[in-house]
This record gives structure tokens, sequence and C-alpha cells, in this order.
């Protein structure tokens, strides 16, 4: 692949992943650490027992397109790839997995 596709590739799936990540940074750092204080309460883990998809997600929002590295693109197609497979779900295991990578199926039009 040369360095013009992998741009095009990059330039495409920033506005995919921009198209279906619905909710701001703060949202979803808010309904990460709401979820993951859940049943089981804080780990002692450093990451308070966020999903690590969500977490990635949050670094992405924070960058410009020109900063992304290949893990910020991985998380991106992750992203675009499972909104995309649960579009048609409306229980709340899909929500809740769509909210958890910055997509609130209730505000998509």
């Amino acid at each position: 692949m040369s360095v013009d596709s992998e741009n095009y590739d990059a330039d495409l799936l920033w506005e995919e992943f921009h198209g279906v990540v619905n909710m701001t940074s703060e949202e979803l750092r808010a309904y990460l650490l709401a979820d993951a204080s859940g049943e089981e309460a804080f780990p002692a883990e450093t990451d308070l027992g966020l999903d690590s998809l969500g977490r990635g997600v949050l670094q992405v929002l924070t960058k410009r397109k020109t900063d992304l590295t290949k893990d910020d693109l991985d998380t991106m197609r992750q992203v675009v790839d499972l909104v995309e497979t649960l579009n048609d779900r409306t229980d709340d295991e899909a929500r809740r997995l769509q909210l958890s990578v910055g997509h609130d199926p209730l505000r998509a039009t």
C-alpha cells in the first residue's frame, strides 16, 4: 500500500469514526467511570476497570488526525466495525456496548 493510499484510508477512517462516535470525550469518560463503578466497584488496577476499547476511543478523541498511531487506527476500525455490527440491535447489551465506545444509538439519526 502506498503512502497516499494509507493517508486516504486514514482520512476515510477518520470521517467514519467521527461519524459513529457521537458522544463527547467528557460524556464517554463519565459513562465509562459510571459503568466501571457498577456492582464490582472500582478495582485496584490503574485503569479503574474502564473498557480498553473505550479508553482507546478517549485517546483518539484527544488527538489530531496527523498524530494518529497504528494502534489508534486499529481502535478506530474496531469502533466503526462494532457500531455497524450492532446497528440493527436494540437490546440493552448492544446499547451498553455502543455507549462504551462513544456511540449513543438513541442519538443516531
